[in-house]
């Protein structure tokens, strides 16, 4: 199904293509439009150390054409699909190859965050690679108890963030199970970030948000080339277009690969009005 014509119809209008080629030739229409992309191998879980391996390798890959082509781009990894669930030394290993290629091409490494059962390791990891390294952004999730606590120790350590509402059903002893309270935190975790952060990313497509972002800003008398927006290829290309012609600095998160089922369902379950969207653009086309 992943492969199907009628699969590459459902999803082209989110997840650039099958393959490295395709996305890079998205990346670079996107950069000509104004926008930063991060580049996003599908695959959030492998089943082997050898897969993580591969994984690693396409992830290489994809620095390799950055640099050559001179992209304005990133890459995000998953820690899952880096071996985590195997071997969080052989995993470590995965990322810290990645970042080398990055810091010496110029560019960073983006590690999202997945569900809470990965949050220590996960940033145990970042922290790490940043001590080394440097050239990487730690994602944190608003609906998350923990996260004021997170963001305040990664802001200590000159650590950037990038921050978003969070996509994965969690028990309501860990996370806000209402909206309205993620919405809340999220808007103070913010201030957190534009009062004590560094290149700080973020990551919504609530207008809302967005717009209590820029108020914030001009509070905060922060310049543009501070902070970042951050939004899904394909989603509110409406308000990317606004940000865009205001003069933000925006980055699109675009996904490649054949694993896109994972994806586009839990894309699909954070936001319904999404599948809404989904049906009456199949419509239209």
């Amino acid at each position: 199904m992943e492969t199907s014509p009628a699969a590459d119809r459902l999803t082209s209008r989110f997840v650039a293509g099958h393959t490295l080629e395709r996305e890079i030739a998205v990346c670079q229409r996107l950069n000509r439009d104004g926008y930063l992309a991060s580049l996003d191998h599908l695959g959030e879980s492998v089943t082997s150390i050898e897969e993580a391996r591969n994984s690693r390798d396409a992830y290489l890959c994809a620095l390799d054409q950055i640099a050559a082509l001179k992209l304005n781009a990133t890459v995000s990894v998953k820690l899952t699909q880096l071996g985590l669930d195997f071997s969080e030394g052989d995993c470590e290993s995965n990322v810290e190859q990645l970042l080398i290629r990055a810091k010496e091409i110029g560019t960073g490494v983006e590690v999202d965050m997945e569900s809470s059962a990965y949050v220590d390791r996960t940033l145990g990891i970042v922290r790490r690679m940043h001590d080394r390294h440097g050239h990487v952004r730690a994602v944190i999730q608003a609906y998350l108890h923990r996260s004021e606590d997170d963001i305040r120790d990664l802001c200590r350590q000159r650590i950037p963030v990038r921050l978003c509402k969070g996509a994965y059903q969690e028990s309501a002893n860990v996370a806000f199970p209402r909206k309205q309270d993620v919405d809340r935190n999220y808007a103070s975790l913010m201030k957190i970030l534009f009062t004590d952060g560094i290149q700080t990313a973020i990551a919504s497509h609530d207008e809302k948000i967005v717009q209590r972002a820029i108020d914030l800003a001009k509070e905060q008398k922060l310049g543009a080339d501070r902070f970042e927006f951050q939004m899904l290829y394909g989603i509110r290309r409406d308000l990317q277009r606004r940000l865009i012609g205001k003069g933000f600095h925006l980055r699109l998160y675009v996904p490649y690969g054949d694993a896109w089922y994972p994806y586009f369902m839990r894309r699909l379950a954070e936001r319904p009005a999404n599948v809404l969207f989904l049906i009456r653009n199949l419509v239209k086309s």
